[in-house]
């Protein structure tokens, strides 16, 4: 493996890099703005029975400043690579290549969000296909998922215009939005290593 974190990807008309704290107020804004468009497709933490932490320990999300420590430090230990999708200067969402398994396996799983004044323009599949090719050609992982709920019809495209194909149902996959939730999932095999 050659990735060295931090990484940063480019092309003529996005930067993925990850997430630093002076992003706060940037970060802050976008998702404040987004927050109805959002909801319905976020993952939750479910509220677990007390036998397993009870719900004070699973409802609680990371600050800012954990969450990227949280991502600096996956990224480091190359099980996790999050990063801010920025059009110019402008943050405009986040996309994430995490779940990743070597050995055997060699997989992950892509996830992301799109600032709704930036979707639809091609900006997210973009965002997919750079990190679907760092998955493949930096990482040498022989797939990647992408796995959406079924109504989402926008993220189905843009899982469909990377070259994703689906695979399958996974019947309450995810938690998202306060439940377990059904998800489709779409793959893509690395074709340097069939």
């Amino acid at each position: 493996m050659t990735a060295k974190w931090p990484v940063i990807l480019t092309s003529n008309q996005l930067i993925l890099r990850p997430l630093r704290f002076k992003d706060r107020k940037q970060w802050n804004s976008v998702r404040v703005q987004n927050r109805e468009w959002l909801t319905p497709w976020e993952a939750t933490i479910p509220v677990l029975p007390e036998k397993f932490g009870g719900p004070e320990l699973s409802s609680e999300l990371p600050s800012f400043y954990e969450m990227v420590r949280t991502f600096n430090r996956e990224g480091r230990h190359e099980r996790s690579f999050s990063f801010a999708i920025f059009h110019e200067k402008t943050l405009i969402g986040q996309i994430s290549l995490g779940g990743v398994i070597y050995g055997a396996m060699r997989a992950g799983h892509i996830g992301y969000w799109i600032d709704r004044h930036y979707a639809n323009k091609g900006y997210t599949t973009q965002a997919v296909q750079m990190l679907t090719n760092y998955a493949f050609v930096e990482l040498a992982l022989h797939r990647v998922e992408i796995n959406l709920r079924p109504e989402n019809a926008a993220s189905r495209r843009v899982a469909e215009k990377a070259g994703y194909v689906l695979e399958g149902e996974r019947p309450r996959y995810l938690h998202i939005d306060g439940g377990w939730r059904d998800h489709l999932s779409f793959v893509k095999e690395n074709p340097a290593l069939k």
